[in-house]
């Protein structure tokens, strides 16, 4: 691995310029220190995705041409098409993560929203948008593999 990383290949907590929370003895789960905490992860995070998106209409407003050729004219429409197919995934996440950040506004962020139990700090460091505690997600995976017959 290279000695610089780039921005895109650091993990979420890096992206935000934090540190693992460490919680202390006794302390409330989400409470306002925890819910700055993610705040400051999800906002690093949304800003992050906009950034590439911005990246994106540049890069495509700067290199499209119109090649006389019809292989370099496929090869390029093709390149526009991946990367727009990736932008409307990010573009899906910033909205999950806005609708992330009204939870935590909503005192709803952090618990389960099938059986209600904490989702637990280092899950949500891990995936900030999730909205299923381990348990549920790993019984809602098990009934999508048998409902796709794997």
């Amino acid at each position: 691995m290279p000695a610089v990383e780039t921005k895109k290949s650091l993990g979420i907590l890096a992206i935000a310029g934090v540190e693992p929370y460490q919680a202390k003895p006794d302390e409330e789960y989400m409470n306002e220190e925890q819910k700055t905490h993610f705040r400051k992860i999800l906002g690093a995070w949304r800003n992050q995705l906009r950034e590439e998106v911005d990246r994106t209409v540049g890069h495509m407003k700067d290199e499209a041409a119109n090649f006389p050729d019809p292989v370099d004219r496929a090869a390029q429409e093709e390149e526009f098409a991946l990367e727009l197919r990736a932008r409307d995934r990010e573009r899906k996440l910033i909205k999950k993560i806005e609708k992330t950040l009204q939870k935590i506004e909503d005192d709803d962020f952090g618990f389960c929203e099938h059986c209600g139990v904490e989702i637990g700090i280092r899950r949500l460091e891990a995936r900030p948008t999730a909205d299923l505690c381990i348990d549920c997600k790993t019984l809602a995976e098990i009934k999508e593999k048998q409902m796709a017959g794997y």
